[in-house]
């Protein structure tokens, strides 16, 4: 019998990654077989993104580009999977009945069944959706996606929070820790599979454990997980303001393998649009944890997002949040104008605004961070540092392309080192010769580990 063959598109975040790999691993296990090209496959699976509209139009933009394939003849079949099949399932049955299958979040377990189905032709059932499950679900077996040197970790699912303006808990169910002796297992099989670079991932890390133990419980996770022979680098994404708590800072402090990285994502700084959003959290809180985290962390390297144009927003509102941005200096920040989300208490909210007011505002807070961030990137010019080496660089003979502790995969810059014998995995001592905008140009120093 002939091997079935099968494409895959995965678009949105890391924790979207790791449910992709999921099922690449599921398909493959089951017999399937991956190709590059979605051209020729017979079936194409596209894992979507629906947290915010931009997000949602590109992933149908795939989705039409996989179904005009599948007209052209060059696919057989198409399946949704994701977060938007699980936001918008009736809309797409109904406006793309093209679609041979959608499948919702929580139904990635049953992922070749559904591409069975959607091989066969078998249109009885077209859709398959399971209810947010009371545990979280495993991420072993994963057929990753990306380089070989670093992976990311999913540590729980859904999200407690409830942001005025987000709608991740109506399409990912409320928070559910994944057990500590199963996240360490995952991190070990990972490591076995020559992950280098652990990134730890959640909608809410810090709040890690308060469901399944009656605390949070993330500074003793990562002391496990640190222990992890092979690991050398951890990296902590999508902490949340609150639960900062002394043993976590410490933790932080004296983990042999934690990078002085954080990604905090505080959203805004004045306190009525914090309440606004139902943040729980206010501006004095947030500057005495800033506080604590640089005093308690050497070179600490802080990622945050803002939203700019929120329902309310005033002039003075907003400047108070370029002031802040400009005092803090953030290492690294990304800026996002408020998305309209349907569904969400945002959308009651009055004094919403015009596109072009909150576009206006996010080209003046980037301009206004772009200053702080090549201010940081001239100031490395001359140091030595530690990178990972991520491959070659395809724009310049000789180069490589790195990242230090200050750069996470995909939304931060990257370091061009010049060196020989290197590879994509190796960790390498570099002088930093250059900064070039967002990124940093060195000379490889070695030796390399």
């Amino acid at each position: 019998m002939q091997t079935k063959t099968f494409a895959f598109v995965s678009l949105g975040c890391p924790k979207n990654l790791v449910d992709s790999e999921r099922m690449l691993g599921k398909l493959a296990q089951e017999g399937y077989t991956l190709t590059s090209e979605a051209e020729g496959a017979d079936v194409v699976v596209v894992n979507t993104c629906g947290f915010i509209e931009p997000a949602r139009q590109e992933s149908l933009a795939v989705i039409r580009q996989m179904l005009e394939l599948k007209r052209d003849g060059k696919v057989g079949s198409v399946v949704v999977a994701g977060c938007l099949a699980e936001r918008k399932k009736d809309e797409l049955l109904r406006d793309v009945p093209e679609l041979d299958q959608i499948v919702g979040v929580f139904g990635r377990e049953e992922i070749t069944h559904v591409v069975d189905r959607a091989i066969s032709q078998s249109h009885e059932q077209r859709a398959l959706f399971r209810p947010a499950p009371v545990r979280a679900l495993p991420d072993t077996a994963r057929l990753r996606i990306t380089p070989r040197h670093y992976a990311y970790l999913k540590i729980s699912e859904g999200c407690d929070r409830l942001c005025t303006f987000c709608a991740i808990p109506g399409m990912r169910g409320k928070h559910i820790t994944k057990p500590i002796e199963e996240v360490v297992h995952e991190a070990q099989e990972l490591a076995a599979d020559g992950v280098r670079e652990l990134i730890i991932v959640a909608q809410d890390t810090t709040y890690y454990g308060m469901d399944l133990y009656g605390r949070v419980r993330l500074a003793e996770l990562l002391r496990e997980v640190d222990k992890i022979d092979g690991l050398e680098w951890i990296r902590i994404l999508y902490a949340y303001p609150i639960n900062f708590t002394d043993e976590l800072i410490e933790t932080l402090v004296t983990g042999k393998k934690i990078l002085p990285y954080l990604d905090l994502p505080l959203q805004h700084i004045n306190d009525r649009m914090l309440r606004r959003m139902q943040r729980r959290v206010n501006r004095t809180e947030t500057e005495k944890l800033l506080a604590r985290l640089h005093a308690a962390i050497p070179d600490l390297v802080l990622r945050t997002t803002m939203i700019v144009g929120f329902p309310g927003e005033t002039e003075t509102d907003f400047e108070e949040l370029v002031e802040f941005v400009q005092q803090m200096r953030f290492e690294r920040l990304g800026v996002f104008p408020y998305s309209f989300e349907p569904g969400t208490p945002a959308t009651r909210l009055d004094g919403h605004l015009s596109e072009e007011v909150k576009n206006e505002r996010r080209d003046r807070l980037m301009a206004a961070q772009q200053e702080v961030a090549f201010d940081w990137n001239r100031r490395q010019v001359g140091r030595e540092t530690e990178v990972i080496i991520d491959g070659p660089d395809p724009e310049i003979p000789n180069h490589w392309l790195a990242r230090s502790h200050a750069d996470a995969p995909d939304i931060d810059g990257v370091v061009r080192v010049k060196g020989k014998g290197l590879q994509a995995g190796d960790l390498v001592r570099a002088k930093i010769t250059a900064a070039d905008g967002y990124d940093l140009t060195a000379w490889a120093l070695g030796p390399e580990r």
